[in-house]
C-alpha cells in the first residue's frame, strides 16, 4: 500500500537566516593563445574591473550557457575567432577571492586546439591594444591573478586559489 501523497512530500524547508544562503560563485573563461613562448594579452579600456591593465580575453558565463559556450562566445566577441566547443582544453581553474568586492570567483582558463578566423580586436571600446608578451616578461600591469594562473599553467598545475587566508 502505497503512502498518500502528502506523505511522500518533504517538510516545508525552514526560511534561512541571512547570511546562511548557498554560495553563489561568479564564473569567469579565460582564453590562453599561446604562440611559441608569448601569450595574447589585451589592454582593458574603459571597464570597472582592472582598467588600463593587461588580461587575457576573458569574460562571465551568461545564464543558461555551459562554460565551453561561454568562451567560445567571448572569443568571437573579442577576437572575431571561432572556436567549436569540442576544440577547448580546460588548462587551469583558479579559485579566486576578491578582496575588492568580497566575491568567490572560479576563474576558468581554456586553451583552443584549433580556432578559424584571425585574431582582431573585434572590441576596441573595450580594449586598446591587443599584444603578443613573453610568459617570461609579462607587463607590470597585467593583472595579477592572470600572472598567477599562467605560471600555474606553465608548471603544469591545474588548480590554484588566491586571495583566501591561509
Amino acid at each position: 500500500m502505497n503512502p498518500p501523497d502528502d506523505a511522500r512530500r518533504p517538510a516545508a524547508l525552514a526560511p534561512r537566516r541571512p547570511g546562511t544562503d548557498p554560495l553563489t560563485l561568479v564564473v569567469g573563461v579565460h582564453l590562453v593563445l599561446l604562440d611559441q613562448n608569448a601569450v595574447l594579452l589585451g589592454r582593458r579600456r574603459n571597464t570597472a574591473y582592472a582598467n588600463g591593465m593587461w588580461h587575457l580575453p576573458a569574460g562571465h558565463m551568461e545564464p543558461g550557457e555551459p562554460v565551453t559556450r561561454s568562451m567560445t562566445r567571448e572569443a568571437e566577441e573579442e577576437l572575431g575567432i571561432l572556436i567549436a566547443e569540442d576544440d577547448l582544453e580546460l588548462v587551469h581553474t583558479l579559485h579566486h577571492l576578491d578582496a575588492d568586492d568580497g566575491r568567490s570567483r572560479l576563474q576558468l582558463f581554456f586553451r583552443p586546439t584549433h580556432y578559424d578566423g584571425r585574431v582582431r580586436n573585434a572590441e576596441p571600446h573595450k580594449c586598446d591594444a591587443l599584444r603578443w608578451w613573453p610568459l617570461d616578461g609579462l607587463p607590470s600591469s597585467t593583472v595579477p591573478y592572470t600572472v598567477q594562473a599562467l605560471a600555474e599553467i606553465g608548471r603544469g598545475n591545474a588548480l590554484s586559489t588566491v586571495g583566501w587566508t591561509a
